[in-house]
């Protein structure tokens, strides 16, 4: 395989997870009225990000394959107890 091939099948492998984290860092951002800057974005997005792809990773150890829909599910609920734990 490529180094081409390999960074394109790694950034579809990540996409999920940067899809999730973009969007809840956005949700936080806005209905977190305390004023917060957008250093307080970059960290919540690092935060679910890294999050996000430790659970894919997790997933595809133990399912031996990417993509399943287990890995999915479980991603989001990783990831939305992350942003409840950390709004609470």
């Amino acid at each position: 395989m490529s180094f081409w091939l390999a960074s394109i099948h790694l950034l579809n492998f990540v996409a999920p997870a940067f899809g999730v984290a973009v969007v809840l860092a956005l949700v936080e951002l806005i209905l977190n009225k305390k004023g917060h800057s957008p250093h307080y974005f970059i960290q919540s997005f690092a935060i679910y990000f890294v999050v996000g792809v430790a659970v894919l990773m997790l997933g595809l150890a133990v399912l031996e394959r990417d993509g399943k829909m287990l890995t999915y599910l479980a991603l989001t609920v990783a990831v939305g107890s992350m942003a409840a734990w950390r709004n609470r």
